[in-house]
């Protein structure tokens, strides 16, 4: 089982869920090579796994000289899979294929934009060239399942799992006492980079509507101080309330500090890595009812699920969890044991081993 990978492995937490399944997988056996940039964090990693790397990444879509060599590497190395990451390697990576005994796999890891009359989906999800569509939630697969005009069955569902180990060292940072917060509050955080799909404006409202409420709430990431959510605070006089600490490379020890994970996705998301992180460091979690993300918990066991799109019912979380601190310690101690039962990287591994295999043997 020969198998091709192209991916960008310069960050290291963020792609670690990924570059983990392959290193498991080199442990199964299955000859993995990794086409991906010669700078990247994970390399020496994989080398020690014994996986192979080719110092190469695709930088435009269409680049013919781009094809040509992902094409030859193809050939010359005798692979039978190739597993595409990202936009420009399943753009380049199909054209390649182009009829070479070789099964062409994907990922898909956003729960939207692929459609039927876009042009631009069949240069890759919508591809016939394509036998095989990795999907990091159910929700993305019923999605692409529902666009596929026939083969719906090449959309399955295979995690980007976790270990509750890789989170072992994290230890807290004292946030209370570097923001003078008290510490009888319940401490929320959201962290994100902010988009509108992250639905901050829900948030604000639902704890405008907490002010005289013993609740705390801080968001970490870029683009969370916005002039508007800024004036929201203001506006709403709760400026003790909330908390914008933008970029932090600390932001594990904080939310490890943390009691909840407030999380008021609108849409978009597939399985948020953040919300699993938050529930790996023992902190409970509130999440919207999205496609993708309402897989992360089971309400009211590991955490509460709250309709999306309202502020009202966030804050109805919220407060609920700081009046009755037995539940909080019931989700506290649940969130981390669903992580490691449902989304386990040793599961992942197996299913992605499985799937190769199947693909093989058709």
């Amino acid at each position: 089982m020969k198998v091709l990978v192209i991916s960008d492995y310069r960050s290291f937490h963020t792609v670690r869920p990924e570059a983990e399944i392959f290193i498991g997988l080199a442990g199964l056996g299955v000859d993995v090579t990794i086409m991906t940039y010669g700078d990247a964090r994970y390399n020496s990693i994989f080398e020690q796994a014994g996986i192979h790397l080719i110092d190469f990444h695709p930088e435009n879509k269409g680049n013919a000289e781009e094809i040509a060599f992902i094409r030859k590497t193809i050939v010359d190395g005798g692979f039978k899979i190739i597993h595409l990451f990202n936009s420009i390697s399943s753009v380049n990576g199909i054209a390649a294929a182009k009829g070479l005994d070789v099964k062409v796999c994907l990922y898909r890891g956003y729960c939207g934009n692929i459609h039927r009359f876009d042009p631009l989906s069949y240069r890759k999800y919508l591809h016939p060239r394509v036998d095989m569509i990795m999907c990091n939630s159910i929700g993305v697969e019923q999605l692409i399942r529902r666009h596929l005009w026939n083969k719906k069955e090449k959309a399955i569902t295979i995690n980007k799992g976790h270990r509750l180990s890789w989170y072992a060292g994290i230890n807290k940072h004292n946030i209370r006492q570097e923001l003078g917060l008290d510490n009888a509050s319940l401490l929320c955080v959201n962290v994100a980079n902010n988009r509108k799909m992250k639905g901050i404006p829900y948030l604000l409202k639902a704890f405008a509507q907490l002010k005289d409420k013993e609740v705390t709430l801080l968001l970490i990431g870029r683009d969370m101080d916005t002039q508007k959510n800024l004036d929201f605070v203001r506006k709403h006089n709760i400026e003790q309330k909330v908390h914008f600490l933008g970029f932090r490379k600390d932001v594990l020890s904080i939310v490890k500090s943390c009691d909840v994970f407030v999380s008021s996705s609108i849409k978009g998301e597939s399985i948020t890595k953040s919300i699993i992180e938050a529930m790996c460091l023992g902190v409970a979690a509130i999440i919207t009812d999205i496609p993708g993300n309402v897989e992360l918990v089971k309400h009211e066991i590991s955490g509460l699920v709250v309709p999306s799109r309202n502020s009202k019912e966030l804050a109805t979380a919220v407060l609920r969890l700081s009046e009755d601190r037995d539940l909080l310690s019931q989700l506290k101690l649940e969130a981390p044991q669903h992580i490691s039962q449902n989304l386990n990287a040793d599961s992942s591994i197996q299913k992605l081993y499985q799937a190769y295999k199947n693909l093989i043997e058709a």
